[in-house]
């Protein structure tokens, strides 16, 4: 587990055959996480400009699914949002780790920290996948469309920052160093800020359907090479945890609502545009039965 606050601490906690596993051998050392049975039940939300909202129930296999968290930093560079992250973070951590359990792979996103997390078997496991053919080239980030920018529900072009006083930040460096501790990165799982690798390596785990959850809502989850828009661009089928996600929105800004409803908005905005969002008490569970050994049923694989 990711407990301790330095990189060089987080490293020696590692067994050194796993860092030199990780360092010097090829990506048959790192065994994938086995695919096992499991049908999760997810309530997905989706919204039309004219009819209102609408549901309907998406059964993912587990071993088709995995979790993106998005840039959950440890350090922000607007207080307010830091805070809520924090907030965030343990529940976050719960859900993630039912997922887990339950055979969900498990996808850490913390853009820009990725030198925390080198030499580490979650970041080479990421690494090591082969390159994937894509529809188009794979970009570092996805912009709004003229037609969402023109529409977009909240004011966000002064950064989206709630702090009563808003500090001035030009650019690196950033205060953020890597994913904020309270959320595990264990076993299986691994470690990307990158779409293409990312996109690499559900190609080579048959990996097809994505959640995304974290922050920002209206930025990094839409913007990102592994975000919304391209994701779903590139033919994953998407959703958003709707309760594991906030916005950059200060409500001194247009619409002029509570950070809380600035958020909501943008959510129904992806539930528009792009994808649907479901609940993430949904990635806890499977249903009863899709669990179980079939007969005849060889031992999972780990590749």
């Amino acid at each position: 587990m990711l407990k301790l606050l330095d990189r060089r601490s987080f490293l020696g906690s590692i067994p050194a055959a796993a860092l030199l596993g990780a360092a010097q051998l090829g990506p048959e050392v790192l065994p994938n996480r086995p695919k096992v049975p499991g049908t999760l039940s997810l309530r997905a939300r989706r919204r039309t400009k004219d009819a209102g909202s609408s549901e309907q129930v998406l059964q993912w296999p587990v071993a088709r699914a995995a979790i993106v968290i998005c840039d959950m930093w440890d350090a922000h560079t607007c207080s307010m949002s830091a805070q809520r992250v924090a907030l965030m973070a343990p529940r976050m951590n719960q859900v993630v780790s039912a997922a887990r359990s339950l055979g969900v792979m498990i996808i850490h996103a913390p853009s820009d920290t990725m030198k925390f997390y080198e030499r580490t078997p979650w970041r080479e496991r990421m690494r090591n996948a082969p390159t994937a053919a894509s529809p188009f080239p794979i970009i570092a980030r996805c912009p709004r469309v003229p037609e969402e920018e023109r529409d977009f529900p909240i004011d966000d072009s002064a950064g989206g920052c709630d702090d009563p006083v808003v500090k001035q930040f030009s650019g690196p460096p950033y205060p953020w160093t890597r994913e904020h501790p309270a959320i595990d990165i264990v076993g299986f799982d691994g470690v990307s800020d990158s779409g293409q690798e990312i996109y690499n390596f559900c190609k080579q785990e048959g990996i097809d359907k994505i959640v995304l959850m974290g922050v920002h809502t209206n930025i990094c989850i839409l913007n990102r090479g592994f975000g919304t828009r391209q994701m779903t661009r590139l033919g994953f089928e998407v959703v958003l945890a709707r309760d594991l996600t906030d916005a950059m929105y200060d409500p001194r800004t247009r619409p002029f609502v509570s950070h809380a409803r600035g958020t909501e908005l943008v959510v129904e905005h992806i539930e528009t545009m792009w994808a649907p969002s479901i609940l993430s008490e949904d990635l806890t569970r499977v249903l009863p039965g899709s669990a179980d050994p079939a007969r005849g049923r060889m031992k999972p694989t780990t590749r």
